[in-house]
């Protein structure tokens, strides 16, 4: 047997917690029935005592031995009922019940109460003869006479009541170990089955064979969904490893042109006698093809900064409104020469929290996109709020629009709708990109709906300020309180 294997451990660590969960349970029972019990009858004796003192205190005190005791054993017969009755006043005896029935003790071997005598108290009498004896001792004043009252019964009955709910204790922890064991073992082993299925299934797959999946137990519980999950990262890998060898190429295709470029001009310039009209132009292609790489880099920079977890190096709390109203303000020049108008919804007081300069770029980005791609006298609105306990930014064109087959594409690096149109305007494919990782690290999310020649909305949802400090502040109640 395998001491280190989980299904070892499961059935060992169920049928330790089961017996220490009983016998805590048995324990707690017995002793809140022992309390009980007692508690029961020492309520029962203070009962009898009180009423004893009312006896005494209607009779001003005024009562001889034989009166009290024709009372007594009239009203209580205290050697019928197995109980224990003693009254003294001033040191001297008045009255003392004789032995029970059951002979379950001797009230002539029960002690005095200790001097001086509480006004009342209950306590146990042990005498090696006869059964344990719970007292109860009232002192009580009628006239001007004092009265020390004792009223007990025998604790035998409590005892035999705890001894009978032992032995279904005793018995019924071994069965509950033994049907532990054996169920939790079969239990296990049944569960456990598919594991080794899947695991063989997984050493086989490769970076070569990412299209195989796992087998899936219909089973609806943790096993299936950890097979789907695995599967959904097989996926993910498959993706990612299509992904980078197309970004690899996409990159060296688009990182080759232009240094191309560049070096042909400057071959072409070095090679001229002089600096003619035409290497001057010669020239301004390089710079704007020298342009096109810087971006091309910078972009390429901050996805890896992204890529990296840096994209919040300074976090704050600050008005998305403001600053989409601000940034909006500093693109019109840009829109004033397309001949595109720009209108705002924007609501203050949408505070979230973050790196303000990386949201600003994500404002910057989807304003530009829509400026770019909106025809002459057309309307690009940036609208700011609310909705749904988050933060809601959108920018809404109504341009050339998406083919529904670019949308699930449109995130991707490098990927351009129309490759030729956005080179002509300056375009890497790597804007929106960049959007999106930068809305990823704010535990955001970005969306866009789009038809063709009808125009773009893309929509931005961040976390507010407040949800997050509320949740920071629940997780560190949540700590103190463990």
């Amino acid at each position: 047997m395998n001491t280190r294997s989980i299904g070892f451990r499961v059935v060992s660590w169920y049928a330790g917690w089961l017996c220490a969960v009983f016998v805590i349970f048995g324990a707690f029972i017995y002793w809140q029935l022992a309390h009980y019990l007692e508690t029961s009858l020492g309520a029962s004796l203070s009962r009898r005592a009180n009423q004893i003192a009312e006896l005494l205190t209607s009779a001003g005190g005024n009562v001889d031995a034989k009166t009290l005791a024709t009372e007594i054993n009239e009203r209580y017969a205290p050697e019928r009922s197995g109980r224990f009755i003693r009254v003294a006043s001033g040191g001297a005896l008045l009255y003392v019940s004789g032995k029970p029935l059951d002979a379950s003790f001797d009230p002539a071997g029960v002690r005095l109460p200790p001097v001086p005598t509480p006004h009342e108290m209950l306590r146990n009498e042990m005498e090696p003869d006869w059964k344990p004896l719970l007292v109860e001792t009232l002192v009580c004043q009628a006239g001007d006479r004092s009265f020390v009252i004792e009223v007990g019964a025998s604790r035998a009955p409590i005892q035999t009541v705890l001894q009978q709910m032992m032995l279904p204790l005793a018995l019924g922890l071994p069965a509950i170990l033994v049907i532990a064991i054996l169920g939790g073992y079969a239990l296990v082993r049944r569960a456990l089955t598919p594991v080794g299925v899947i695991t063989r299934t997984a050493e086989r797959i490769s970076s070569h064979n990412l299209g195989e999946r796992l087998p899936v137990p219909p089973t609806d519980d943790e096993l299936q969904r950890l097979s789907e999950a695995l599967n959904r990262m097989i996926t993910r890998l498959n993706e990612s490893f299509d992904y980078t060898r197309r970004f690899l190429a996409d990159a060296s295709h688009e990182l080759r042109t232009p240094l191309t470029v560049i070096r042909g001009e400057l071959e072409n310039a070095v090679g001229a006698p002089g600096l003619p009209a035409a290497t001057r132009d010669s020239i301004g292609s390089v710079l704007e093809e020298v342009d096109r790489l810087a971006r091309i880099v910078e972009g390429l920079f901050a996805l890896s900064r992204l890529d990296a977890g840096e994209a919040q190096t300074e976090r704050v709390r600050f008005d998305l409104g403001e600053l989409a109203m601000t940034t909006t303000e500093q693109m019109c020049l840009l829109a004033e020469d397309k001949g595109v108008s720009l209108s705002r919804a924007i609501s203050r007081g949408v505070t979230v929290e973050g790196d303000r300069a990386r949201l600003k770029q994500v404002v910057v980005n989807l304003l530009d996109n829509a400026i770019k791609y909106t025809p002459a006298g057309g309307t690009v609105t940036v609208a700011v709020c609310v909705t749904d306990g988050r933060a809601w930014m959108g920018v809404t064109d109504n341009g050339m629009g998406i083919p529904a087959d670019a949308l699930p594409h449109l995130f991707e690096r490098f990927y351009r709708v129309d490759k030729a149109r956005s080179r002509e305007m300056g375009g890497a494919g790597l804007g929106l990109s960049i959007v999106k990782a930068i809305c990823d690290a704010h535990d955001g999310k970005v969306r866009v709906e789009s038809e063709p020649d009808r125009g773009s909305c893309f929509s931005v949802e961040l976390p507010l300020a407040a949800a997050r400090a509320e949740t920071a502040e629940e997780t560190t109640k949540a700590s103190e309180g463990n």
